[in-house]
């Protein structure tokens, strides 16, 4: 089951309609679901790219020979599995109504994963001006798509792309110098950029991506139907306490040493054989390794002739500034494109769930919201550049977004919405929240590195977080180390629709620290009981939901490139971008603000004194601070009027 256990983490949308059972959503049970095997036949075939590496593809084509279909394509780091002659998916397309309207729907491992050859890069850097057989993914695609539509018998030249996560990126890089049968792409939950989406946010290490390193670092140079990787075995159910007695991130490097070297040798402590870990390692700063890997600079290179349509969820843990920014990206080099964004409030890639519950982690929004989209969006989108005119007039608005506040669908003909102002929101003593800045006096806490605050206080181990996003933050709020800021109760409501920016002024006795803000709902007193699933320490009276949060390694807040140290005990400016939102705060409730320097362990451990690279850090270098947030910070939102 070990290999069939990533695929419930990064995305793959099937997954979701069958969490329960990995091997039901591979392969076919006559007993269970028979539709594809009963409409579909499946060819396994390499495909030769343009420097020689064979790329494993596999084809689901309609058994009815009779019309032409267009060809849905999805490129995936996580198994085009199953496998063989005779065995099938029980679900395959995007989602069940395209899967019953016919289309061609191709997986593909991409290079250097599981059957196909090479040898894989994490998030592979796109070459503008290849030479003749030079190759990256941008041309893999290319070299794909036109061998699918010269090949393929009964296909009407028309290709669309999808993908969520890790396949929503390679969907990204379909419409990069697109091949011309690419009609349309839909993008979801699709990584833009690694330092910061998924393992960094804004250069702090996502240390609750510990488990998930060796899946995409372990080497392999050879097609396998098997897991070449293992996951680390952390032997608890505590994560703070085992990421904290293991200290330093240095102290980490054992669990990447693949050919088990005597880690009691001091020699051998800083071996690493993960070509990805290494990565990290070796590579803190925001230089060209990174900055080549990105996606969202090419934005540009879209042609007009390819639709996109760019889904994510306002609670992903994952993947929010992928999205966001991948929209963003190709509206600021609109040539014509047709570019439409949809958001809605799930976690990392449920709105492929056929469940009718929507909820994430305690936090409960209706029913049949993903199940609405399928039928209504997805599908609709599909349809109409594949099979349908393919002009602007899809039927479908610019932006569908979804109100988290009032738990309703609008549509708007740009995002952010045109009627949108900036308001800054100061952060005052007494531990008000205000529209006017009433004084500038310094509030001082103590950063303990031997009690830093927690991001959930439930007790786990888990591979890749989720639920946070929605937790209620009352436990954090309790903590002396934890500042708090917060409205009257609201006599109106309250629509933030976009980015939001932290505008700190801070001080430190030390010469590095972490800075995190939290946006809050709180809810009223009289709050009434609508989760049958809350966990039972809890109850929605006064609950404290997230709605949007972000950390910012302190020594990048001049410069993601040229990191700097704070000088001890001088205010200093931390600007901080929170992705955007679109949340009203209803009538009765209030608006909070919380400020920490320690968000533990979904993020690494400042040492809170400069280094030069914090995952070389000693234990040495780790010191408790006293860390001052002044009163003339502010909060500036994205208002809508």
């Amino acid at each position: 089951m070990k290999k069939y256990f990533l695929l419930l983490f990064f995305g793959i949308s099937l997954i979701f309609s069958c969490k329960n059972n990995f091997k039901e959503a591979e392969i076919s049970d006559p007993k269970k679901d028979t539709y594809v095997v009963d409409n579909y036949t499946k060819k396994e075939v390499d495909i030769i790219m343009r420097d020689g590496i064979k790329l494993h593809t596999t084809i689901y084509s309609p058994k009815d020979t009779s019309k032409e279909y267009p060809i849905l394509m999805q490129r995936t780091p996580y198994s085009s599995r199953p496998y063989g002659e005779g065995k099938m998916k029980t679900r395959i397309g995007p989602n069940k109504h395209l899967m019953k309207d016919k289309y061609i729907v191709v997986y593909q491992d991409v290079r250097g994963r599981w059957m196909s050859e090479g040898v894989y890069d994490n998030m592979r850097a796109y070459i503008p001006n290849k030479k003749e057989n030079e190759s990256d993914e941008v041309s893999d695609t290319y070299d794909t798509i036109d061998w699918l539509v010269k090949n393929i018998e009964n296909n009407n030249g028309k290709v669309g792309t999808w993908g969520i996560s890790y396949p929503g990126h390679y969907a990204t890089v379909s419409t990069i110098d697109a091949h011309p049968a690419l009609k349309a792409a839909s993008p979801q939950a699709c990584i833009g950029d690694f330092f910061f989406d998924d393992f960094h946010h804004n250069g702090a290490f996502l240390l609750s991506y510990f488990r998930a390193i060796s899946l995409f670092g372990t080497y392999k140079d050879t097609p396998t139907d098997s897991a070449w990787y293992s996951f680390p075995k952390m032997n608890t159910k505590d994560q703070y306490q085992f990421f904290l007695d293991k200290g330093p991130l240095s102290n980490l490097n054992e669990y990447f040493q693949y050919d088990k070297l005597d880690v009691a040798e001091t020699s051998k402590k800083d071996k690493i054989d993960d070509f990805f870990w290494k990565e990290i390692v070796e590579h803190p700063n925001y230089d060209e390794v990174w900055k080549s890997k990105g996606i969202i600079q090419h934005m540009d290179k879209v042609p007009s002739s390819v639709a996109t349509m760019i889904v994510g969820g306002w609670f992903d843990a994952e993947d929010l500034y992928g999205p966001l920014e991948t929209y963003k990206g190709i509206e600021k080099h609109r040539k014509n494109n047709y570019n439409t964004l949809v958001f809605g409030p799930w976690d990392h890639g449920r709105w492929a769930s056929s469940g009718v519950r929507n909820a994430v982690g305690n936090y409960y929004f209706g029913d049949s919201i993903s199940l609405k989209y399928q039928s209504e969006i997805e599908t609709k989108f599909f349809h109409h550049f594949l099979k349908g005119k393919g002009d602007k007039n899809s039927g479908l608005p610019e932006a569908y977004v979804y109100d988290s506040g009032r738990k309703e669908w609008k549509s708007y003909d740009s995002w952010p919405p045109k009627n949108v102002v900036k308001e800054n929101w100061f952060l005052s003593e007494n531990q008000e929240l205000t529209a006017d800045k009433k004084s500038t006096k310094g509030i001082k806490f103590i950063s303990d590195i031997k009690r830093p605050v927690p991001y959930s206080e439930d007790i786990k181990t888990v591979f890749t977080p989720r639920k946070y996003m929605t937790d209620d933050q009352r436990f954090a709020a309790r903590r002396p180390d934890v500042l708090v800021f917060e409205t009257d109760v609201l006599t109106k409501d309250f629509t933030l629709s976009g980015d939001i920016m932290a505008k700190l002024k801070v001080a430190t006795t030390g010469t590095a620290a972490d800075w995190i803000v939290k946006v809050i709902d709180v809810h009223p007193t009289d709050t009434k009981e609508n989760n049958d699933k809350l966990q039972d320490h809890l109850k929605m009276s006064n609950y404290h939901l997230m709605v949007r949060s972000e950390v910012l390694r302190g020594r990048f807040r001049n410069s993601f490139e040229k990191p700097e140290p704070f000088i001890p005990n001088k205010k200093t400016t931390v600007n901080i971008k929170l992705q955007d939102v679109f949340h009203t705060f209803k009538k009765g409730h209030k608006l909070q603000i919380q400020v920490q320097s320690t968000w533990f362990p979904l993020i690494d451990l400042n040492p809170q004194t400069y280094v030069d690279n914090i995952y070389k850090a000693d234990k040495k270098d780790f010191k408790t601070q006293t860390h001052t947030v002044f009163t003339d910070s502010s909060i500036e939102f994205s208002v809508l009027k």
